[in-house]
Parts: C-alpha cells; sequence; structure tokens
C-alpha cells in the first residue's frame, strides 16, 4: 500500500529498542531486504524505497502518540502498559486511528502479568477473553495460550503434556528441560517463586503479588475470600463488632476495616474501604491503574477535599455503633488527631471506652499472626476484593529484635493501610470482647 504507515507502540524505550533491533537485523540478514529497505535507527523508522510505506517503532513512555494516522498499529507487551497513568489515553488514541482507514488493523502482543492483571491490561484480557468464549461479540479474534482456570488454579499447568498447548514456541525458543529445570527450582523457593514461573512460562494469571519478603497471610488469604460480605452482611451475622482505622496521610490510602465476631460459629468475619484524597491521588501516578479498579469495584473513594475521608469514615463507624454491636474502635495513636475529634461527635471516645489507640510494630505481632492462623483453619473471612488482596501482597515482614512487624516497600507504592485497619481491629477482637449489652438484651 503506498505511503501506508505502519506503527509499533512499545510501553517503555527499551521494549521499543528490542523490538527495533529484532526488525533490523531481520532486514540486515538478507541482502534483498536491505537493499529493499531503509533503516533510520535514531528515529526507529523503517521505509519501503519502492513504496514509501514505512513502520516505525515508538516508545510510549518517551515518544508522542498522537494523531496516529497508521494503517497498521501493533502493541507491544500489553501488560506493562498497565503501570502506566496515562495508558487508556494511549489506547484510545490507537484505537481511534482505526476509523481513519477503511482496513486498518490492530494487534497486541503480550505474555501474562507479574502481578495481578490491572488497568488496560485488564481491560484488554477481559474482552478477549468475553469474545473467545462467545459472551460478546465485537471485531476482535482473541488467541490466547492459557489453561482453563479449574485447572491452572489447581496446580494442573505443571502436568508436563500440558505445556505445548501454553508455549506455542516449545522446542525452539524454549524448551521442555528448561522449564522442568526452573519448575523444579521454583518448588524449591516457595510460593512467589513458583507464582512467577506460572505466569511468565505458562500464562497462568496472578490472584495476588507474592514475594520471598512477604507476609506469610498473604499465601493464605485466597482461602479466606467469601464473595458478597457486604457490611451489612457482617452487621447481622456478627454478634460483637471490632472497627481499625490506619493511614491518612497526603501519602496514602485512609483505610478503615470492620471485624465481627460470628453469632454460633466465632468467625471472624471482615470487611474494609478506603479512601484517598486528591493530593495522594497526584503523588502516586504509578498506582493509578489499581486504584482505578479498585474505585471500579467500589472499594475506594476518591473525596474532593480533605477532611471527607474522615467523615466517610465516621459515617461508617456510626453504622457499627447504630447497630447496637461495637465494642470498640482502634487506631494508630499517631494518627488519632482529626478522627478523634469527629467521632467525639457521635459519642465514640475514650471516656466511654469506645476508642483506643492500637499500638503499631512488634505490638501487633499477637493479631498478625491470628489473622494467619485463623485463615489457614477457615475461621476468617473477608470480601475476596482486589484492594485486600493488592494490600495483603504489599505487605513486607521485617524481623526485629523481639520479633516482627509488617510494612510496607520502602518505595511507598505498595499501600497497605487497608490491611493494617483489619489488624488493628482483630487486635481488639482477640481481647475476646463481650457482645455489647444492648444486644444481650435483645
Amino acid at each position: 500500500r503506498p505511503e501506508a504507515e505502519f506503527l509499533l507502540v512499545a510501553p517503555t524505550l527499551e521494549i521499543a529498542g528490542i523490538a527495533f533491533k529484532q526488525a533490523k537485523g531481520t532486514i540486515k540478514i538478507d541482502p534483498d531486504l536491505d537493499k529493499l529497505f531503509q533503516i533510520q535507527d535514531h528515529i526507529r523508522k523503517i521505509t519501503h524505497r519502492r513504496t514509501g510505506a514505512t513502520l516505525q517503532i515508538k516508545a510510549a513512555d518517551t515518544d508522542v502518540i498522537t494523531g496516529s494516522k497508521a494503517t497498521g498499529t501493533m502493541i507491544d507487551e500489553t501488560h506493562v502498559f498497565a503501570k502506566r497513568s496515562k495508558a487508556n489515553e494511549v489506547f484510545v488514541e490507537l484505537r481511534g486511528a482505526l476509523t481513519k482507514r477503511q482496513d486498518g488493523f490492530l494487534y497486541q502482543t503480550t505474555t501474562q502479568s507479574k502481578e495481578p492483571p490491572a488497568g488496560v491490561f485488564l481491560s484488554e484480557l477481559t474482552l478477549a477473553r468475553a469474545v473467545r468464549d462467545g459472551e460478546m461479540k465485537v471485531p476482535l479474534l482473541p488467541v490466547l495460550y492459557e489453561l482453563p482456570t479449574k485447572v491452572s488454579k489447581n496446580g494442573g499447568w505443571k502436568e508436563r503434556s500440558l505445556w505445548p498447548l501454553v508455549n506455542p514456541n516449545l522446542g525452539r525458543s524454549t524448551n521442555e528441560k528448561f522449564l522442568a529445570t526452573e519448575l523444579m527450582k521454583a518448588e524449591a523457593d516457595g510460593p512467589a517463586q513458583m507464582a512467577l514461573i506460572a505466569s511468565q512460562h505458562f500464562n497462568v494469571q496472578v490472584d495476588q503479588s507474592l514475594r520471598s519478603d512477604g507476609w506469610a497471610g498473604a499465601n493464605l488469604w485466597p482461602r479466606g475470600a467469601e464473595k458478597g460480605l457486604t457490611l451489612q452482611e457482617v452487621l447481622n451475622r456478627s454478634e460483637v463488632i471490632t472497627v481499625g482505622i490506619d493511614g491518612g496521610g497526603l501519602d496514602d490510602l485512609l483505610g478503615i476495616g470492620v471485624v465481627g465476631r460470628e453469632k454460633g460459629t466465632q468467625k471472624w468475619l471482615a470487611w474494609s474501604h478506603a479512601f484517598i484524597s486528591p493530593e495522594g491521588w497526584d503523588r502516586r501516578k504509578a498506582n493509578h491503574s489499581h486504584y482505578q479498579d479498585f474505585i471500579k469495584d467500589g472499594d475506594l473513594t476518591v473525596v474532593e477535599q480533605l477532611p471527607d475521608d474522615v467523615a466517610a469514615v465516621v459515617d461508617i463507624v456510626k453504622q457499627c455503633k447504630d447497630s447496637k454491636k461495637l465494642a470498640k474502635v482502634g487506631c494508630d495513636p499517631a494518627g488519632l488527631g482529626t478522627i478523634v475529634d469527629s467521632l467525639d461527635a457521635i459519642g465514640v471516645t475514650v471516656d466511654k471506652d469506645l476508642l483506643a489507640g492500637v499500638r503499631q510494630g512488634v505490638a501487633l505481632m499477637g493479631a498478625i499472626k491470628s489473622v494467619e492462623r485463623k485463615l489457614a483453619d477457615g475461621s476468617f473471612k473477608h470480601a475476596g476484593r482486589a484492594l485486600m488482596a493488592w494490600c495483603a501482597g504489599n505487605a513486607i515482614v521485617q524481623a526485629t529484635p523481639t520479633g516482627m512487624r509488617i510494612a510496607r516497600d520502602m518505595s511507598g507504592y505498595g499501600k497497605i493501610d487497608p490491611l493494617m485497619a483489619i489488624l488493628d481491629a482483630c487486635e481488639l477482637m482477640a481481647m475476646n470482647p463481650p457482645p455489647p449489652r444492648a444486644d444481650r438484651k435483645s
């Protein structure tokens, strides 16, 4: 097609460089192709000398991706785009270009993500699966090399006879012996490495981030999932309620956790929510894809201004108090300030024995260990929401001379505030509070 424009868009400059190197190498190895194509290294552009058609390779993090009129576009490593705050805008721009060319096309290539799918990658993957499964009809051809969920979730991906189904290049760019060796090493290294191998070599979706220095409860977190466990469900099924509050700095989420002790079974039922200020939203753009997913799920709220987040937390505490089952509210003593004043307005005070500071660090070790054991034996239930799975996966364990404590990554991107709020509530619940007197009378 004379003067046709083709575009390859990579999420980073490094990936764009790799793609250009491969294209250039393919041309250089063939004398006829070398005569036919002009290569411009400085702008990563290849031109067909006879037709004037061009292929340009761009990096979304450094090059301008606007005004495209490409006939054909390739998006490389879609899962990496999930980390870009403006990935959705790039995809809208590229898809919009298709309307300018009747013969225009766009395709994407990607491996699975090393982390739970998020942002634009989650949207594209969900769409592709829906078309594949016959749930939607759109002009899209999904080619997904992945095993059925019931197989992959139960470790079926480790069955060697299935490896060719998810590795179309088996025997070419990779081989069975290499995969077997990597799997053996991963089994020795633990769950975090197993999850990495499964995602990168067998296209198994990672539902929760796992790390070698991570909290033991993160590995067990999926066991506690009970879909549909809303705040109202927790209030209805519980004989006593404790509430934890954590975070709220300009760089943090403000998390609230509600834990109830279920009537009869004595199981702990947990519900959580998080709030973020406009400043918090602006300061952590790398988290936007995660935040947008949590907002869509209804588990994260962006407040218009401070202290609207505190007011929203107080409203939730009031719901718990109105249920006549609230034993106590606890939070980090360092962050009590504004919250104390606001809780006072609804009668939740230290004087009434409804408010307490919960010591942090090593002092929370009892609650941390309790949740781990209860996840293991099935007596701790949560709603199975992506926000809390993300927070649990972000939590790292730091050893101290007298025990251990949970912390977040030093980078500050992996938030854990809602998890810490749950742990604060669990610390209070571990004191085995009796049902409030009003509830006993009923």
